[in-house]
């Protein structure tokens, strides 16, 4: 029952996670965290969360765009060791309640100012390398942070999700690099588990790559303006 459980949350995050450009670890974690320590399951959903990443670069390689992957990725993964460093000693939630309050001021700008674009420069794309890596490093959900980034862009909406995917494989595999070699282990039940989840990741996204198509480009970052608001609501009512 619980493989059954965590495989049919897998895959409701891996089809959120690939329509918003991030959402995987936001709706897996905070389940996840109930039933194990946070730092396992930071190591676990952080595993599958880079499949997902891959399911992204497989599915929507024709969009690939090696000036936005270096400018975000760089910065990104040297952020998200510092960040994976200190999750086992900083205290998270006033953390986690700032950047729920960032997210909704994001979604209340986009909203009521549909003109709001951030400048597309090596500082803007280097500031959200950072800002994703570092939150994803100290606790599993920096996506949102990259979506904060992408989406202002206004990137086509293959662009963006192959570059939400590529730039998270790279800060992915900083974090869970520390993570691994800072003592973090999975339980036995949990890794033969993954012979299941990361199968159904690759579903998830499938079917979200069916859907995307079919979404206008409008209607897409409106979508994407919700799952960040939501988030940020969560994140600051329920760190």
């Amino acid at each position: 029952m619980e493989i059954f459980l965590i495989s049919l949350l897998t895959l409701i995050a891996s089809f959120v996670g690939t329509i918003s450009g991030f959402g995987l670890s936001t709706v897996m974690l905070p389940v996840i965290v109930l039933y194990f320590p946070l730092p396992i399951a930071l190591l676990f959903v952080g595993i599958i969360h880079a499949f997902s990443d891959l399911w992204k670069i497989i599915l929507f390689k024709h969009a690939f765009d090696k000036k936005i992957i270096l400018m975000f990725g760089i910065p990104g993964i040297i952020a998200s060791l510092i960040g994976a460093k200190i999750v086992l000693t900083t205290p998270q939630t006033i953390l986690l309640q700032f950047f729920g309050l960032i997210l909704i001021a994001y979604v209340l700008i986009i909203t009521f100012n549909s003109r709001f674009r951030l400048p597309h420069t090596p500082f803007y794309s280097g500031l959200g390398g950072v800002t994703s890596g570092f939150l994803a490093g100290v606790f599993g959900m920096g996506g949102a942070a990259r979506s904060v980034f992408l989406t202002a862009f206004n990137f086509p909406k293959d662009v963006y999700i192959f570059a939400t995917g590529a730039i998270g494989a790279i800060i992915d595999s900083g974090r869970l690099f520390t993570y691994y070699f800072g003592g973090i282990r999975l339980e036995q039940d949990l890794i033969y588990g993954l012979i299941i989840f990361i199968p159904v990741s690759f579903i998830g996204a499938e079917i979200a790559k069916k859907f995307v198509d079919k979404v206008p480009q409008k209607l897409f970052r409106n979508v994407v303006a919700l799952f960040l608001f939501l988030v940020g609501l969560k994140l600051l009512v329920f760190p």
